[in-house]
């Protein structure tokens, strides 16, 4: 096993060492409430009590010079002292000592008389001589494989009399941890190791068998409807819950380990509607690897005449088939995006069961609010759709079901064993010391599992520790990896794959690959990212999980437990699993009450009620403040016991003030003296033009209320490439995906070097040097983005060609943002004629936001509206081959914007003659505007909006319009107006369309064409030839 280190006597975990004074330092200080038997007042400012001048700030308190004496006599009354402050209390009335021990050198407990002692040894040679030894001391011991946590839990004080629990674990021996004193935990913690213990203890009485029968799934379901499932039996789980699936018409929630079989049971869910009620089914997965494993096994079904359709945010929808199909596979994201898609609501009627997978992910702060929201419209007795949850063991899940108006069918059957432990390493706050420790630990545990023949999968906290955990690892096993770079991917695929180690992750390339290899134990290490905790199936006899975070967050309890499930899976031909959470000293107390405790699932939707409530308005399911209301209290965060309505006042009160809401009255207004609450007369709630963009685009409404203030803030730039900076720069600081999108130490220096290029990648300076004082790595949140949409910009060239580093830049770091961005751009693009952002804005996001959309055809600056216009000519479902086809066939014949007359459509148009024609007629090619004495006269149809602008002021202008009109001028006297109010380069005309083109004067006008370059004066004419 591991190199031993023997712990020092008085961190012993084999006997009890005199007890030091556990009882803390603040069972009675300030502002604690009670001290033995006497109260202390809090000194805080205006609490009104003695020495209330004063301010507590942990043990530190800030007084004014007159209440300082008064104050140090109170403190220090003898009353106060520690001796005089309340013991721990006694929770625990057994007699115990338990043990578990994982040196072999340890000492033999001693057994007193009426003393409940036990010990856990490592099932492994070296420790056959304690286990003699303790046997023959009459104690009791059972035998764990691959043992490694060292703990004691006891209940003895120093005299050997019942005391408070305590419980002092003991460090993994990897480093030279023999002179730290390992800590000791009384309270919680000592009752959550006990219990821990307790787990192990009671799962180790002997040798683990299997002992089920597989059950003829024909006896319990129709026939006909085994080979959808891909095997002729039934495991006990599923047997259990099979009945209640198909007999009953309620909504289940199926609770069993990860591991136990519940797709089968998802599976019967969707064939009882689908053939059983001949409706729709609907299955959800939290996200898109999910939908891919799905998808796989649903293949048989396909075989057998069923249509199955799958929905993820990488496969464009086609109308058609979804409305066609009979089961849908979709994240939740995507179902919500076709509710909120009028050309599907149809197809949503016929949907009979919605099967939710993971549905205890409705605690998970990212996912669960969205998942939240859509469960609240179908729970009920009286609801339409049959809500079937499959979820992993949680704590509450009778809460969970009681909100649904469910039935729960628990099981905790599980085919094989797992034994989980929460290995510690020192605590340290240098971070390369403690990620060495973690390290160590990680090779230790990993080697002790493979030196038996078994296979381990690691999860790490970022794509970098896999990246260098894997490369330590294949060194472990005799790999050479003196010299590999661990950005080369080519270079660390080899020296792992020769050691038989394996790397997983979104964006690297070998992951299929590894997923293979892993599968058929030709690899025997996997070391991946969360991922494959929540998504790849990939079973392996041993799981570590060797970070705690996830870059700047907190891991939770579901993601560890899911990674936990993955440890002896039955599929790899395991009977029993181990998982090994890595803990530092400082955390693992709370990992292991969180662990014994299990996950319990809390509402976080309070966070984002404002885009939860827009979207049921938005889905006409919210008319008025009454329907608001009604709809909170339908939430689980109600159910959890939310009080009253005032989230839903606070969120209503958002939306109005951010105009994605109107408030109106159907009946008499109250006077001064009704009440004037919301409920005193009948609030309608009316979304606007805004707000429904805002739902369609899926933009938290708070970011999009900060982003509009944003650039509505900034000066109204003079130049595109500037106008480019500044709206990049706002995107990257105020979404949190991409202002919290990690930067590798490493790749910090390339970032700041084409922060200065602003993207072009022939400005780049030399390495290292940076102008004046500026730091040559420093970089802030948000410009890993920045510089992303800088390089479509300025360097689209570099996105011709599929490499593994752009500019210096994995790939993978860019391509999540450049995946994400493009509704951002979309949503502030399609603004433009409601005139609710300044109209650079709108134009500028319209063509950078396509040419990031498109980034591999390397468009240029004007290329959005050729762009668009090739979207609409392909047609959204085959947009991704033909748009290609189209705009490289429009730039060999040198078309650079749409303004082409009305003719035949090009070859290629997968649009009828009628409809290409009318859209034709919707592009903005035939308005004009023209200035004449500072008046521009406008001319186009009801399609289209005119945007005129005069530095920060704008106004917007429907068409058609006789009449000259005036730019918007400062509300400012004319001395206090800016020089460039109206000056050449500060004003200008937009012309928006419904169907989203655009034509601009000013400097704006070079998003008009690709290769235009414009200045203020110029005019916007219909172009000669056109048809009309």
């Amino acid at each position: 096993m591991f190199g031993w280190v023997r712990q020092p006597r008085n961190a012993d975990a084999a006997g009890w060492t005199p007890d030091v004074d556990a009882r803390p330092f603040g069972s009675g200080a300030v502002g604690s409430g009670a001290v033995g038997s006497g109260a202390v007042s809090s000194h805080v400012v205006g609490s009104g009590a003695a020495g209330s001048a004063g301010m507590s700030v942990g043990r530190v308190v800030v007084t004014s010079g007159s209440q300082a004496m008064a104050l140090a006599r109170e403190l220090l009354d003898p009353s106060r002292s520690p001796a005089a402050f309340a013991a721990p209390r006694i929770t625990e009335r057994r007699l115990l000592h338990w043990s578990m021990i994982t040196d072999p050198w340890a000492s033999v407990p001693a057994a007193p008389p009426g003393v409940d002692v036990r010990v856990l040894l490592p099932e492994a040679p070296e420790f056959d001589a304690l286990h003699v030894l303790v046997k023959s001391a009459g104690i009791a011991c059972r035998r764990v494989r691959h043992l490694v946590d060292a703990e004691t839990v006891s209940t003895l004080d120093k005299d050997g009399r019942l005391g408070p629990i305590w419980a002092c674990p003991g460090f993994l021996p990897v480093a030279n941890t023999a002179q730290l004193a390992p800590p000791r935990r009384t309270g919680a913690s000592a009752e959550a190791a006990r219990d821990a213990f307790e787990l192990a203890w009671d799962s180790h009485d002997g040798p683990f068998t299997p002992d089920w029968t597989p059950v003829d799934a024909a006896s319990l379901i129709p026939p006909a409807w085994v080979p959808y499932l891909g095997r002729p039996t039934l495991n006990p789980a599923q047997v259990e819950a099979a009945p209640h699936i198909l007999r009953g018409e309620s909504h289940v929630v199926v609770v069993a380990p990860t591991g136990s079989g519940k797709t089968i049971i998802g599976m019967l869910a969707a064939l009882k509607a689908i053939l059983g009620d001949g409706r729709k089914a609907a299955w959800l997965v939290p996200q898109r690897s999910l939908t891919d494993e799905l998808d796989r096994e649903l293949s048989t079904w396909r075989a057998r005449g069923l249509r199955v359709e799958r929905l993820s945010g990488e496969h464009v929808t086609d109308v058609e088939k979804v409305r066609r199909a009979d089961l849908w596979v979709s994240t939740t994201e995507k179902f919500e995006a076709v509710c909120r898609s009028s050309s599907l609501r149809t197809a949503l009627a016929e949907v009979g069961c919605l099967v939710v997978d993971e549905i205890h992910l409705l605690g998970s702060a990212a996912r669960g609010p969205l998942l939240e929201a859509l469960l609240a419209r179908v729970r009920g007795a009286d609801s339409p759709v049959r809500i079937v949850g499959l979820s992993a063991t949680v704590a509450n899940a009778e809460q969970v079901a009681d909100w649904l108006g469910a039935r729960v069918v628990s099981t905790s059957w599980r085919p094989t064993r797992l034994t989980w432990q929460v290995p510690m390493v020192p605590a340290s706050s240098d971070r390369r010391a403690a990620n060495a420790s973690r390290l160590a630990a990680t090779l230790a545990i990993t080697r002790m599992i493979t030196d038996d023949e078994g296979s381990v999968l690691v999860f790490c906290g970022s794509r970098r520790n896999v990246r260098a955990t894997a490369l330590a690892i294949a060194a472990d096993r005799g790999a050479v990896i003196a010299g590999v770079d661990p950005d080369d991917a080519d270079a660390v695929h080899r020296a792992c794959a020769r050691a038989g180690v394996g790397l997983h992750y979104k964006g690297w390339e070998y992951r299929h690959e590894a997923e293979r290899e892993f599968r058929a134990r030709r690899l025997e290490v996997l070391v991946a990212t969360t991922t494959v905790a929540a998504g790849v199936n990939l079973p392996a006899r041993a799981v570590v999980v060797r970070d705690t975070q996830i870059g700047l967050d907190r891991i939770d309890v579901a993601t560890v437990q899911q990674m936990f499930g993955r440890a002896g899976r039955i599929g790899a031909g395991e009977t029993e699993g181990w998982a090994y959470l890595i803990c530092d000293e400082s955390e693992r107390a709370t990992w292991q009450s969180r662990l014994v405790e299990g996950y319990t699932v809390r509402s976080h939707i309070a966070d984002s009620l404002a885009d939860h409530l827009l979207a049921e308005a938005a889905q006409d399911r919210i008319a008025t403040f009454a329907d608001a209301e009604n709809w909170w209290l339908r939430t689980f965060a109600h159910h959890q016991g939310a009080d009253g309505v005032s989230p839903v006042s606070d969120a209503v009160d958002l939306l109005v003030s951010g105009a994605y809401l109107t408030v109106s009255t159907s009946g008499p207004r109250p006077t001064e003296s009704d009440d004037p609450s919301p409920r005193s007369c009948d609030v309608l709630l009316t979304v606007t033009d805004l707000g429904l963009l805002t739902t369609r685009f899926m933009v938290p409404v708070e970011i999009g209320i900060e982003l509009r203030e944003h650039v509505d803030g900034v000066d109204v730039p003079d130049a595109p490439e500037e106008a480019e900076w500044v709206l990049a720069g706002a995107l990257g600081r105020l979404i949190p995906e991409f202002a919290e999108a990690p930067i590798a130490e490493e790749l910090r220096p390339q970032v700041a070097r084409l922060l200065r290029a602003r993207g072009h990648r022939e400005r780049l300076d030399e390495p290292g040097r940076a102008p004046g004082l500026s730091p040559s790595t420093g970089v802030e949140p948000g410009d890993l983005a920045r510089v992303a949409f800088a390089l479509v910009a300025n360097s689209p060239a570099l996105f011709t060609r599929p490499g593994r580093t752009i500019a210096g830049i994995p790939t993978p770091a860019l391509t999540p943002i450049l995946a994400d961005s493009p509704r951002y751009f979309a949503w502030l693009a399609a603004q433009g004629g409601l005139g609710t952002v300044h109209p650079w804005v709108a134009v500028v996001a319209g063509d950078l936001g396509r040419r990031i959309r498109w980034r591999r055809l390397g468009a240029t600056r004007g290329a959005g509206r050729l762009l668009w216009m090739c979207e609409q000519m392909a047609t959204p479902t085959l947009a991704e081959g033909v748009v290609p086809e189209l705009f490289a066939a429009a730039r060999r014949r040198d078309v650079s914007n749409p303004d082409w007359p009305v003719g035949r459509p090009p070859t290629g148009c997968r649009l009828d003659h009628g409809a290409y024609v009318a859209l034709l007629r919707d592009r903005a090619t035939d308005a004009s505007a023209t200035e004449r004495d500072g008046q521009v006269m406008l001319h186009g149809s009801a399609a289209v909006t005119a945007a005129l602008w005069s530095g920060p002021n704008r106004l917007t202008v429907p068409l058609p319009r006789t009449d000259p009109t005036p730019y918007p001028t400062s509300d400012a006297p004319p001395a206090d107006r800016g020089p460039g109010d109206r000056a050449p380069s500060s004003h200008g005309v937009a012309l928006f369309t419904r169907r989203g083109d655009a034509r601009s004067t000013g400097w704006l006008a070079a998003y008009n064409s690709i290769g235009t370059t414009a200045t203020a004066a110029d005019a916007l004419l219909p172009p000669r030839g056109l048809i009309g």
